[in-house]
């Protein structure tokens, strides 16, 4: 039996566990990270995109199940960092209307238990932290700052810069994209093909691990353990944790400590509160309101490639260019989303999806086109959920909400790239297995029948247990997750007395 304690513990070194083992560092406080992947190697692979893509080097191998039984393998990365190792970076600000009770024609967007203003300085610390490159005054959407972005927007290519003068042709606004790369002055970013999606090999992205973790390992009060699959919290009598049971490299491992606090990632924090199950709490433990789990989202998402074959694409870094325009009006008066350009994309990738068409065709293709995604809400659903089988496995049942808002948006994006010169249109609509941006199935809020935690992520039930991550969303509005991840953590560090929980 391996034995640890610390007297915080948090299982999962991604954005929310992470960035929170960054703050609570700058407290001094005694932490231990626990993961359950290993590092990810800096390697050639990092930019094959048959490796990443077709490959699938760094994705598990496990498989979970949807609502017919059907395995498939889940959109995560178990290694230190989480899934930002592989991210694209983007890093925007929710907007105000986000945190607000917001009603579209399908149903509700509910509120958080916290206003904009209550988040914003967490914001402001968090694009510091991750090296946010952006601007304001071009995004109509936008919501206010405090301070500045941290360091000015990517230029875009002239490509890009041809698209965007095509769009504001036609009285759109794009804007510059937020986006967190070691830009800096004699910085790392080399500005390569293979960001989005891909490892940098150059630790020029600003992931948790580069910009958190690792600065959070340095100061001497936290310390990292890999290899670490947590699979059961126990309580004692009084309702409070007091170990966490499972596995050291194959070894049986128990952890001590005072604080737990779980940042695995939306599906894999309820499917462990749910798998911590016992005679007494037969629904698994944190779960009086019976909503762990429950209210499963992820963003409405449909990948895009339009295709004008009069010019050929030479961009390198695309991913610099977004329409916030009809984020909150349609035009119907019911907010529509975001639509974004997408790092390049390589004929070998297009593959992975596109398995019928001949690699040579993908590539011409690719060589006169651009990609992006459009996005739109997911809407909380009781039926959307993640579930743990009796053998351990996550089962997540998902069925599309609020889509009828993404459709018109797709049109929307479809008529206004035609109009910009793109006479071919190509979709790839997201699957169960395409499931980045998962949130909800911990709900955050005031009321302990209609929550699972507090506004500071605390549990309503247990004490000494709080879930810090995408987990905690009332809502999943139409922006990229991270980086309100990131300022809740450091929200979590700074203002939870945890001397009080501990105790």
């Amino acid at each position: 039996m391996i034995r640890e304690s610390a007297r915080v513990v948090i299982v999962g070194s991604g954005m929310g566990g992470g960035t929170l083992a960054w703050g609570l560092a700058q407290r001094g406080i005694d932490t231990l990270v626990l993961e359950r992947g290993q590092t990810l190697p800096r390697e050639p692979e990092n930019w094959e995109p048959e490796a990443v893509f077709l490959d699938r080097r760094y994705k598990p191998e496990e498989t979970w199940l949807d609502d017919d039984d059907e395995p498939f393998h889940p959109g995560v990365h178990y290694v230190v960092g989480g899934n930002t190792k592989l991210y694209g970076a983007a890093l925007p600000r929710f907007r105000e209307r986000d945190f607000t009770r917001t009603e579209f024609p399908a149903g509700v967007s509910p509120a958080w238990p916290f206003t904009y203003a209550d988040i914003e300085p967490y914001y402001t610390q968090a694009e510091s932290l991750y090296r946010v490159h952006g601007s304001t005054g071009l995004d109509p959407s936008e919501p206010w700052r405090s301070r500045p972005f941290p360091f000015p927007p990517l230029p875009h290519e002239p490509y890009v810069q041809e698209v965007a003068d095509r769009l504001a042709g036609q009285g759109l606004h794009p804007s510059d994209t937020a986006i967190g790369i070691d830009l800096r002055p004699g910085g790392a970013c080399q500005r390569c093909q293979t960001c989005d999606g891909f490892p940098c090999r150059l630790g020029a992205k600003s992931d948790s691990e580069t910009c958190a973790l690792g600065p959070a390992l340095a100061g001497g009060s936290v310390r990292l353990r890999t290899g670490a699959l947590i699979r059961r919290i126990e309580l004692d009598k009084h309702g409070r944790v007091v170990r966490l049971h499972g596995e050291l490299d194959g070894e049986p491992l128990e952890v001590e400590g005072s604080a737990f606090v779980i940042s695995a990632g939306a599906a894999n924090s309820a499917a462990l509160l749910l798998a911590s199950r016992t005679d007494e709490l037969p629904t698994g433990i944190a779960n009086s309101s019976g909503l762990v789990g429950r209210n499963y989202m992820v963003h409405n998402n449909t990948h895009f490639a339009a295709v004008d074959p009069r010019r050929r694409n030479d961009v390198v870094f695309q991913k610099t260019l977004c329409v916030h325009d009809f984020y909150d009006d349609l035009g119907d008066g019911f907010p529509g989303g975001t639509i974004q350009l997408i790092g390049k994309v390589q004929g070998s990738m297009m593959k992975s999806h596109a398995t019928r068409v001949p690699r040579r065709a993908l590539d011409r293709i690719a060589d006169h086109s651009v990609e992006g995604v459009v996005m739109s809400e997911d809407l909380p659903s009781v039926h959307n959920r993640v579930t743990v089988d009796p053998d351990g496995r996550i089962r997540v049942s998902w069925r599309r909400t609020n889509y009828d808002r993404h459709e018109a948006l797709l049109a929307r994006a479809k008529q206004i790239m035609r109009r910009a010169g793109y006479s071919g249109f190509f979709e790839q609509r997201f699957t169960i297995d395409m499931n980045s941006h998962m949130c909800g199935t911990a709900v955050g809020g005031t009321d302990p029948s209609t929550s699972v935690l507090d506004p500071l992520c605390r549990s309503h039930d247990v004490p000494n247990l709080l879930v810090v991550d995408s987990a905690f969303f009332p809502s999943s509005a139409a922006q990229n997750p991270a980086l309100t991840i990131a300022a809740l953590a450091l929200r979590v560090a700074a203002e939870t007395d945890w001397d009080e929980v501990a105790a």
